[in-house]
């Protein structure tokens, strides 16, 4: 019996006990008391002082107190305001201390890159949230060899950018350069590779070093963890991942659903793999898969992170997906299952009731369970369709299921067509699709997903277009605009000057 499995699985187990009794606390008991940590913590800050977190904390019904002193801001506000400080060096603006490391994210829908602090506190509390999704394990049962097998984590790289003051980069990047000691042994693909900035360069290093592995877990976003597979079966003749990694068992996803990239996944593998899917935000650990075969991920609700939730609909947001003025703001205990929410945050790296752009909805709320549905300014409701990007996930899934293909990338726009609408379809596969048949069938698709497109489709969508493209030319999108692999991801919606830059890009690509 391997001893070092042996202790690992015995700490797993040890650790899952308490963690378990945690999971029945009343979800409003743990979100106020991680508010109130928040508030108390912050109080002495800039931004606390300004919002007088001092008589907040005075007040019998705090939640209350909070939500209606402190404005909702997005990121737009808090960089210009309170934020662009910390990127100054000065300590105490919106967090206690001086902001060390700076976390570079545009997510999918905007252009330029983003700068969010990631304090001390909030990488401990990842790290928390990490050890606890690995604690999760031991419920696969499995043996206890497998826990001292790597753990393959593919994100940005660990050498930052430090301009004197601070150091920015990729969360991933942030993270794995502040992973624990005792996890050096089990983490692939090791310092030297991720310090590596150019992704050519580091997948072709994974690759060399692939044979000399013998990993258990897979972490890292679908479009890239595929393209390192498919890479490495290549490079060593091999029919499956497996025939190098036998003991690989989990694969770890996030970022982006999961579902166009099942099918292509399947032919990777020749034995069973456990999908689990996690939530990690640049602006924290939110929740992670926590029951084996079901598909929501439980919320994280006691580690620095206090959460509102906005009812994603017209009264609270514009065409555009940007929020309104005074909308409705729902906490913990008073959501409901099946309704779709946008996310606010506030948080132990000084966001304060930060709208973060993701929209979910509760599959079980006894079990603190979501699913992320998509972004705000990621949906589709050019005349009143709306359409979610679960919607189309779905969608494009069964398109794929039903003629046996893979559809590994997809992007749609809402365009105006003569006098109404219409909707723009791009697919990336490359397998054989006939755009006529996708047309008619992602049309019938979603018909029967979503009962507004269907009434829509009738009056105002008149026509629906289809472009089926080579995977490799979203692939190359991505390398232009420096998104290659890491935790980036092609947006699912594209609207304005997104659009007109990919039509522009599919021009100059049809005339080589």
């Amino acid at each position: 019996m391997p001893i070092l499995g042996s202790i690992i699985k015995k700490a797993y187990e040890l650790r899952n006990v308490p963690f378990e009794r945690r999971s029945h606390v009343d979800p409003s008991k743990a979100q106020k008391k991680v508010l109130l940590k928040l508030l108390k913590k912050a109080q002495h800050t800039a931004f606390g002082e300004h919002h007088k977190f001092h008589k907040l904390l005075k007040q019998d019904d705090v939640v209350k107190a909070f939500t209606e002193s402190v404005p909702i801001s997005d990121y737009n506000l808090m960089f210009r305001k309170w934020w662009y400080r910390s990127l100054n060096g000065e300590a105490y603006v919106s967090w206690p201390g001086r902001v060390k490391y700076f976390a570079l994210t545009s997510g999918t829908s905007e252009a330029s890159s983003k700068q969010i602090p990631v304090t001390s506190e909030m990488i401990r509390a990842i790290r928390k949230t990490s050890i606890r999704q690995l604690v999760s394990t031991v419920r696969y049962d499995f043996p206890i060899e497998f826990y001292q097998k790597g753990m393959l984590m593919i994100g940005g790289s660990t050498h930052l950018n430090y301009n004197g003051t601070y150091y920015e980069g990729d969360l991933s990047g942030i993270q794995a350069g502040n992973i624990p000691f005792w996890f050096q042994h089990f983490y692939k693909p090791g310092k030297r590779i991720s310090k590596e900035h150019d992704w050519s360069t580091k997948l072709e290093e994974i690759t060399k070093k692939a044979k000399d592995w013998d990993i258990g877990v897979i972490v890292g976003v679908p479009a890239w963890i595929q393209v390192i597979l498919e890479r490495i079966i290549r490079h060593y003749n091999l029919d499956t991942i497996h025939d190098i990694w036998p003991n690989l068992k989990i694969y770890v996803h996030s970022g982006v659903s999961f579902e166009p990239y099942a099918k292509s996944f399947e032919k990777l593998f020749s034995k069973p793999i456990f999908y689990n899917e996690s939530y990690l935000a640049s602006e924290g650990y939110i929740g992670y898969q926590n029951r084996i075969g079901v598909k929501g991920m439980q919320m994280v609700l006691d580690s620095g992170l206090f959460y509102e939730f906005v009812p994603f609909n017209e009264d609270n947001f514009d065409y555009e997906g940007n929020i309104k003025s005074n909308p409705q703001t729902l906490t913990i205990g008073e959501v409901e299952d099946g309704k779709e929410y946008a996310l606010l945050l506030s948080t132990c790296a000084g966001a304060w009731r930060y709208l973060i752009g993701d929209t979910i909805k509760f599959t079980s709320i006894a079990l603190q369970e979501i699913v992320v549905t998509g972004r705000t300014k990621h949906f589709l409701s050019i005349c009143g369709e709306h359409l979610s990007q679960e919607n189309m996930n779905r969608a494009v899934k069964m398109l794929a299921d039903d003629l046996n293909i893979n559809i590994n990338e997809f992007t749609v726009s809402g365009i105006r067509h003569d006098s109404m609408f219409a909707h723009k379809w791009f697919f990336g596969t490359n397998d054989d699709l006939d755009p006529g048949i996708a047309k008619n069938k992602i049309d019938e698709n979603l018909k029967k997903l979503n009962d507004d497109y269907r009434v829509e489709r009738l009056e105002a969508i008149k026509e629906i277009f289809v472009e089926v493209l080579p995977l490799k030319t979203f692939q190359h999108w991505m390398k232009i605009h420096g998104k290659e692999g890491g935790a980036n991801k092609f947006p699912r919606v594209l609207k304005n000057e997104q659009l007109i830059k990919w039509e522009e890009y599919l021009v100059t690509q049809s005339n080589k």
